[in-house]
């Protein structure tokens, strides 16, 4: 299962999100789900990099499908919509086929 964990401040401002997993829908190199979130969260990290201002932090393991996003200060109102426009996405793939291959959550931090 892919567990993507997107985190708010107590103003409900994003400060950046986690995922971690993998979904196991099919084999590795023919999961549609594994696929669709790749694509969904990376072309959001690639976005905010390219079409924003915005300071973050990333790391990653492809290994275990870990991403760890963070703003280094309260983004913008460009860089919170994409961050929005990830989670309808995310959300869309985990009611389509449920959250036993995809959760996402919002936790305050």
């Amino acid at each position: 299962m892919i567990q993507v964990t997107v985190f708010v401040d107590s103003k409900n401002q994003f400060t950046g999100f986690h995922t971690y997993g993998h979904a196991e829908f099919a084999e590795p190199g023919y999961d549609i789900i594994c696929s669709a979130v790749s694509a969904i969260v990376l072309t959001t990290v690639n976005s905010i990099e390219e079409l924003t201002n915005e300071a973050i932090e990333v790391t990653q393991n492809e290994e275990n499908g870990e991403i760890d996003f963070r703003f280094c200060s309260v983004p913008g109102e460009q860089a919170s919509l994409l961050i929005r426009s990830m989670v309808i996405g995310l959300d869309g793939i985990s009611k389509e086929y449920g959250k036993k291959y995809l959760r996402v959550n919002t936790k305050e931090v």
